[in-house]
């Protein structure tokens, strides 16, 4: 139950074609080689404390990158270099997962209440998981009570088919007569309610779940509460800016998760997700005085596809064929998870033309004299050790590239512009813009996964906040 990546790229059940190319990846991500050759032996070392590091996430790409630059390791081709320097920087580099005890306990059950894109990505993330350490069971979908025929067959469909993220890679068998879909062998049962007081999750055997509400239909304290109703559920999370509630951003305000004082969360919005990050550690390093983030993203199934009514301005035009202006809370959320920065944050948005990855742009005012060079350095050594912000170097990057992408955002690092605004005897200050890129579906989702990780006490060892 050892999770190894590379450079967040998955490293177990995927070919061999895969492994190479993730490892090309990592030598262009960390900028310096990493070969099969630099990996094998640290996965070995691995290997040989795997019965110490059960429940652990393991970046391999990184790991042997800060192998390369200790003192055990002199080449490449590990000539002096032996199992016993490798087990000793291992035990050094992963000290903290090794010494942490965990809980042998029963997987947490998990409730999807809603199957729209973030449902349906949700639920590939957690059945892929299934099994592998994170002790979280996708148990139920629950979706509204419409008499559509053939309705479980359509929703089967749509989790294997999607023209965004590509062919769900597993199986998945139906049995209609239980509303029930069989996913790679783990049992989903549907059930069709229109209200959570209507449920009794005991039923089905789910107890003590914590239920996904990503239907948007109850954003307050007093509307999310109607889930905690129902028989069976223990907590809640919005996937959505939520009022009166917290809202946790991955990596940031996970101290604010206590769950036996607080049972309602949100996991705030994707463009919350992909900047607080960000600003977090710009703020921690160079003190920001005011953030404007202006958001080019991408349409969203809210608005129209044609011209026609919508509740909100602008959004009734058609979405595929325009450029539409919009607010964005976004502004409003950073200082729910970062409150330091209350009054310093402003925002809007720009929707355009893309089915899915948006940008944001960060403009910002800091206490401090720095260059491009300083804070991208900054921004690098930052992402080496985070699974929020992501980095690229290579002045290529475009939002295909960044489809599936699972960090909050990744950051553009040949778009970054550094002006000194101050003079000689005043006060510092530059100005600092920032581009960061982000999947608003995949990389909001894994970030809502790692909250319920922390929430339920189901996450992997050496997954920690943002420094």
């Amino acid at each position: 139950n050892c999770i190894v990546t590379c450079c967040e790229k998955p490293m177990q059940n995927v070919s061999h074609l895969q492994i190479i190319s993730e490892h090309k990846f990592a030598s262009d991500y960390l900028g310096t080689k990493i070969s099969l050759k630099d990996t094998y032996p640290v996965l070995l070392g691995i290997f040989a404390l795997r019965d110490q590091l059960n429940s652990t996430r393991i970046d391999i790409g990184k790991l042997t990158w800060k192998w390369q630059q200790s003192e055990g390791f002199v080449n490449e081709h590990h000539e002096t270099a032996t199992m016993q320097q490798i087990s000793k920087f291992l035990h050094k580099e992963l000290k903290m997962q090794l010494e942490r005890e965990v809980a042998q306990d029963l997987p947490k059950d998990v409730v999807l209440y809603g199957f729209g894109r973030i449902g349906r990505i949700v639920a590939r993330m957690l059945i892929e998981k299934t099994g592998g350490g994170h002790k979280m069971l996708l148990r139920a979908v629950v979706v509204r009570n419409k008499k559509i025929d053939g309705d479980l067959e359509k929703r089967a469909q749509l989790l294997a088919r999607d023209s965004v993220h590509g062919p769900f890679d597993g199986v998945i068998e139906m049995n209609t007569e239980k509303r029930q879909l069989i996913v790679n062998g783990n049992v989903i049962q549907f059930i069709y309610a229109n209200h959570p007081s209507e449920i009794d999750y005991t039923a089905y055997g789910i107890n003590n779940a914590v239920i996904v509400d990503n239907t948007g239909a109850w954003r307050d304290r007093e509307g999310l509460s109607e889930h905690l109703k129902a028989k069976g559920a223990s907590e809640v999370i919005l996937t959505a800016p939520g009022k009166g509630v917290p809202n946790i951003v991955a990596g940031v305000n996970y101290h604010e998760i206590d769950t036996e004082k607080e049972k309602i969360y949100s996991a705030a919005s994707c463009t919350t997700n992909a900047i607080v990050p960000v600003l977090k550690v710009m703020h921690d390093k160079f003190a920001i005085n005011h953030v404007h983030c202006e958001t080019i993203h991408s349409f969203t199934n809210d608005q129209n596809l044609i011209d026609g009514m919508h509740s909100k301005p602008r959004r009734g035009r058609s979405a595929p064929m325009n450029m539409v202006l919009t607010n964005t809370g976004a502004a409003d959320a950073v200082a729910l998870a970062l409150p330091e920065l209350k009054g310093k944050v402003s925002g809007n948005a720009v929707r355009v033309p893309t089915p899915n990855v948006s940008i944001a742009i960060l403009m910002m005012n800091v206490a401090s004299v720095t260059s491009k060079k300083e804070v991208n350095d900054y921004l690098y050594k930052v992402a080496l050790n985070s699974r929020q912000i992501g980095f690229d170097g290579t002045g290529e990057l475009v939002s295909t590239d960044v489809v599936g992408d699972r960090h909050a955002g990744v950051v553009d690092a040949d778009s970054t512009i550094v002006e000194v605004l101050s003079k000689e005897g005043e006060s510092p200050m530059s100005s600092v813009i920032i581009y960061t890129f982000y999947d608003n579906e995949a990389g909001y989702s894994s970030q809502l996964v790692r909250v319920l990780q922390r929430m339920t006490g189901k996450g992997l060892r050496g997954e920690d906040e943002v420094k």
